[in-house]
Order: C-alpha cells, then structure tokens, then sequence
C-alpha cells in the first residue's frame, strides 16, 4: 500500500519546491503553474486543510477516502481536513486552487464558520458543474482573490477573508442551501464512525484492564484521526447533535454503571480504571448524571 502523507500548507509547497517564509495559513495557486508536467498523479495525501479547485479548462479525476469523482472544466470542488485523498491530472490548462486552514477562516472569514457555513463539514463532496454565467462569477472571484494575495498590504488577511466570505456565500447559495450536517452524520460521516469505534473500543479496554487509566479527551481522538481537536469537534457536534466531550461522558457513566453493578470493584478502584486522578471527582461526575452516589447506586442496584 503507498504510503500516506500528512500534509500543512507549508508541506504542500515543499513538495512543490516554492519558497515560503513561515507557516502559511492561506495560499491560492494556479495549477497549471506548480504541474507543467501532465498528465500528473500526486501522492497520497491526508492534509490538515481545506482545499478549493476551480477547472475552468482541465479533466482529472480526485480519489477521496474510497470514492473516485472525476472532473473537467467548469466545476468547481473541495476537500476538508483529515480525508485520505490524491488527484490525477490528464488535462490542466487553467486551473486555480486555494488552501487554507481552520484557524484564517475563524481569525478572517467569519468566528462561527461551521455555523454559517455547515456544509464545510460534509465529507463525500463531488465536484460541481456551473452554468457557463455561474462560473464566470467564480472565475472572477478567484482573479480577484489572486490579485490581493500577491500585494503586501497590513490589511492582506481581512481583505482576503472578506473577498473569501463572498465565495463561500455563492458556494452555499448555488449547491448547499439545503444542507443537512445531522442527517449526513446518521448516514455516511467516515469521521463519527471512527470516532464512535474508536470510542468503543477505548471503553472496551477500561473494562477488559485491571490497571488505571488516563481520561480520555478530545485530542485523544483526534490524534488517532489525524485532525485538529477543534476540527474534530465541530464535525462531532455539527453531525451528532454532541460534543466530543458529550459522548466521553455518556460512555464514561454507562460503563461506571456497569462495573458497579457486575464487579466487586470499589468506587475508588473504578474512578482509576476510567481516568479520573481523585476518588472524588468521580464521585461529583456520578451524583451530577444520575443523583445518586457510586454508593448508594450499587446498592440500589444489587441483586
């Protein structure tokens, strides 16, 4: 199996050899520009950004975790952080993507980017055809957008994030007005099942192990999905109505419920096995969810 790269936009321009200065949170490139070679076939990739594509003259196609999608000209398309993902070029005469990260959209294009743009969280996103008007819109976006990311102006990252908002509100006006974060979530989100596995088997092993425990937290889980926490918790929360925190917690009771009922365990010997560093703590956790004491619920619960 080909090996998979994790990707920053700073990654992105050392495999393409371009000069950068420091950690890049926004970048727009012309395609035809950093591939003069095509047909091309990139690595694989699992990048911690958000990519946007715009073929006005070029075909390929773009593999996403296990879809294929081809493209060609007039379409439009993105990726979200964390999917394992590649592209394959056959043509790519004029072409423009812009890569950027989490962090510019909350500091520059809106704090509640999730909120107002929900569908930033889908996952399976198939490249969009445009009418030949609509894509001269977009087309002119990206020029513009080009424009101001080669001045060096104080203001560069707001007048970017303002000129991006514009994009992202035609983005939700012409394909995803009516989009859906919780009924993708029940559906196909490759995210929460693995978060939900991931989260079963962790408690899984609380109740197999004999040993304490570190209390599970959301850069737990997102270390092993390779995706920023606060990434990680706004698909959580956008798809399942829950945090990230939500679900440790209800896992945490239903499974402290369980060992006080069918183990002999102390409540001290149970708040280590879940993680919690005071006997206590567990104790406040427990009365807080369900009024009663680890105590007073075994008994009331004992066969």
């Amino acid at each position: 199996m080909e090996k998979i790269v994790h990707h920053k936009i700073s990654d992105l321009y050392k495999t393409l050899s371009l000069p950068f200065e420091q950690e890049l949170d926004f970048t727009i490139l012309s395609i035809p520009d950093i591939h003069p070679q095509i047909p091309f076939k990139s690595p694989i990739l699992q990048a911690d950004y958000f990519s946007f594509i715009l073929t006005k003259d070029g075909s390929g196609v773009y593999y996403l975790d296990d879809n294929r999608f081809p493209f060609g000209s007039g379409t439009v398309y993105f990726t979200n952080p964390g999917h394992i993902k590649s592209y394959e070029l056959n043509e790519s005469n004029d072409a423009y993507i812009i890569t950027l990260t989490e962090n510019f959209l909350r500091e520059n294009v809106h704090s509640e980017i999730y909120s107002e743009f929900p569908f930033l969280l889908a996952e399976i996103v198939p490249p969009q055809k445009l009418s030949q008007t609509d894509f001269e819109e977009f087309d002119i976006l990206y020029k513009q957008i080009e424009t101001e990311f080669k001045k060096d102006s104080k203001y560069k990252n707001k007048i970017l994030g303002h000129m991006f908002l514009v994009f992202l509100l035609k983005i939700k006006e012409k394909f995803w007005l009516d989009y859906d974060a919780i009924e993708e979530g029940n559906r196909n989100s490759q995210i929460v099942r693995s978060f939900k596995q991931i989260l079963e088997a962790e408690f899984r092993n609380v109740m197999e192990k004999k040993q304490n425990n570190d209390k599970l937290q959301v850069q737990d889980f997102a270390k092993r999905l390779n995706l920023h926490p606060n990434y990680l918790n706004s698909v959580i929360k956008s798809k399942t109505g829950r945090t990230v925190n939500d679900w440790i917690s209800k896992r945490t009771l239903a499974v402290s419920k369980n060992l006080l009922i069918s183990t002999s365990c102390s409540s001290k010997e149970i708040a280590y096995k879940l993680g919690f560093s005071e006997p206590t703590h567990f104790s406040r956790f427990f009365k807080k969810h369900t009024q009663l004491s680890p105590g007073a619920y075994r008994k009331s619960n004992k066969l």
